[in-house]
């Protein structure tokens, strides 16, 4: 019998840095043997990579899948202007190398680019008279509201209605927490809620796992960046707009002197620049700010770090999950999370017994559990750490997620 062919429009893709970008690459290849898969994404460019081709589509592989990727323009993070023009240029040219593509059984789309993702999935599906599989890493305006993005609430208000037409006119919204399934039920006052599933998103965690601070590797990235014989509080990820990373920074200040501690932030995105000129300005040098490592090495920089902060904004339960969870729970690390009460990531940390919470903005609260995991008892961290490794391996291992996007396709196509 022919392979469903299945057109996956997700913007970053191999071999780009973004969390949604590696999920999706490893999702694709492990389905390429059940389902002809195409992506179409934009060239990689995450972390400020150069763009070296001048053409407008290009056509790539990975193994057996096929990849169109898009060149766009470059995009300054801080500015909005920017942002909104990247975003368009984006929705404009992966609509039309959509509708080139021939014998479209479905199409996958995620909520990036906010709200534009789903609809180029709402009109490919009435263009090409296919399926349309709808996974929300973000719901928005939601997320942009809770941020404050912009005080148009006329903007907000039709945003939010082209979003939910995505979700009715789609065959399957896949959402990856449960808080979100409640938020997709309240958007539609749980009357008439789309076809849906709950499939959390995940690492490899035969790729990441826990290893001791004496690695050769972990030593000679502890030395290159003057970590050596440190306590340290460790950020990996997007430095973005959704994370009060910007006044959480600020706990940094009561730390300076801690001469053994160090706080140390690492990637890119929209807030780095302030952050860094708040350190600058009040000297606190006991604060590193590191590129996005490779990903072949992201196993032993989170292993580098002693406790990881995983945040999220006032606002952003039921909107979003930080997928930085999984990989620290792999890497058997402690877990700081500034997250709201009944949100997906303060549910795992609660259930895994992997670590401490405090409410956002709860700055003051941010210092004292700093304080508590400095002085806590090393082999009491430790095992708080492999705790959510433990957890990890019982619930969370990516076959189980993978099999439920399997499992979730076929049911889509009868194919059960």
């Amino acid at each position: 019998m022919k392979k469903k062919k299945i057109v996956f429009v997700i913007n970053y893709f191999y071999p780009d840095f973004a969390s949604t970008g590696q999920l999706l690459t490893e999702l694709c290849l492990d389905l390429q043997n059940d389902f002809e898969i195409t992506v179409i994404a934009a060239q990689p460019g995450y972390a400020g990579e150069q763009i070296k081709t001048n053409k407008l589509f290009e056509k790539d592989y990975l193994e057996y899948i096929k990849v169109i990727r898009i060149r766009l323009p470059k995009v300054d993070k801080a500015s909005k202007f920017s942002r909104m023009r990247y975003i368009f240029s984006y929705f404009m040219l992966a609509n039309f190398a959509l509708w080139k593509e021939k014998g479209v059984d479905a199409i996958y789309t995620i909520s990036q680019p906010p709200v534009l993702g789903g609809l180029i999935g709402t009109i490919g599906k009435f263009l090409k008279r296919s399926k349309h599989i709808y996974n929300i890493q973000d719901f928005n305006p939601e997320q942009a509201a809770a941020v404050s993005y912009t005080n148009k609430q006329s903007i907000f208000k039709l945003a939010k209605k082209v979003d939910m037409l995505s979700c009715s006119y789609s065959d399957c919204v896949i959402v990856v927490g449960n808080d979100m399934s409640e938020t997709l039920k309240k958007r539609f006052d749980n009357k008439k809620v789309p076809n849906h599933v709950v499939i959390n998103n995940w690492t490899n965690e035969d790729e990441i796992i826990p290893f001791d601070k004496k690695d050769v590797h972990i030593q000679q990235f502890l030395k290159e960046n003057d970590l050596q014989n440190k306590f340290i509080i460790m950020y990996s990820g997007n430095i973005g707009l959704y994370y009060d990373l910007e006044n959480i920074i600020r706990v940094t200040e009561h730390f300076k002197r801690y001469e053994d501690l160090a706080f140390v932030f690492i990637g890119e995105g929209a807030v780095k620049q302030e952050m860094q000129s708040f350190v600058e300005e009040k000297e606190i040098s006991n604060v590193h700010f590191l590129p996005y490592q490779p990903k072949e090495f992201i196993k032993y920089s989170l292993n580098a770090a002693d406790v990881h902060l995983v945040v999220n904004q006032k606002g952003i339960k039921g909107v979003s999950v930080p997928s930085k969870i999984y990989g620290v729970m792999a890497a058997g690390k402690p877990i700081l999370g500034v997250l709201e009460q009944g949100s997906e990531a303060q549910m795992l940390i609660a259930k895994g017994k992997c670590g401490v919470v405090v409410e956002p903005q709860d700055y003051r609260g941010i210092i004292e559990q700093i304080e508590y995991l400095y002085k806590m008892e090393k082999e009491k961290l430790l095992h708080v750490g492999f705790n959510g490794r433990d957890y990890l391996d019982k619930n969370l291992k990516r076959e189980i997620s993978i099999n439920k996007y399997r499992k979730t396709l076929n049911r889509i196509f009868n194919l059960d």
